[in-house]
């Protein structure tokens, strides 16, 4: 990663940390312990002002789509399985298996979920969206709480701020 600015905000699903450079935006993550920001990051909220407004709006129940340069850095198979968790409208949901056809894999549900999981920008890449076949929640790195809460705003039955 090149120079990286982060910043950490607190939000209504609990602590994050923002990690952007000249490319975009790297990490959005869940500040669930106490990891510390790498050294070579520079704690700069300006160079982040953007993603965290867009982040309040989306709280705030009035952002559907994010409007941000995006940098994850991951295998071509997981660049693929995040850029189409993008195509997912606000406030719908599609199983692993729905997600594997979609990039051309039908048998590929499990590694799928497997990119899913390694989502390094919750939220505005939205790996919530994604649920089992069966129709139930499963796995979130924020825990299924806040994926439950991210599912409910969008789907208007919740407000956030």
């Amino acid at each position: 990663m090149k120079q990286a600015a982060y910043t950490e905000i607190d939000s209504p699903v609990g602590p994050l940390r923002l990690v952007a450079d000249e490319s975009g935006l790297r990490r959005l993550e869940f500040l669930k312990s106490n990891r510390r920001p790498e050294a070579s990051w520079r704690e700069d909220p300006a160079a982040l002002k953007k993603s965290v407004q867009q982040l309040r709006s989306y709280f705030a129940g009035e952002l559907e789509e994010f409007d941000l340069e995006l940098a994850p850095e991951g295998t071509p198979f997981q660049l693929e399985v995040w850029r189409r968790l993008c195509d997912i409208p606000y406030g719908e949901t599609i199983s692993y298996g729905e997600l594997a056809q979609r990039i051309g894999n039908p048998k590929a549900p499990r590694a799928v979920g497997l990119a899913n999981g390694s989502n390094p920008i919750a939220i505005v890449i939205p790996c919530h969206r994604v649920i089992g076949s069966n129709g139930k929640l499963t796995g979130y790195g924020g825990g299924l709480q806040i994926k439950e809460k991210l599912l409910a705003l969008e789907r208007r039955q919740l407000r956030l701020l």
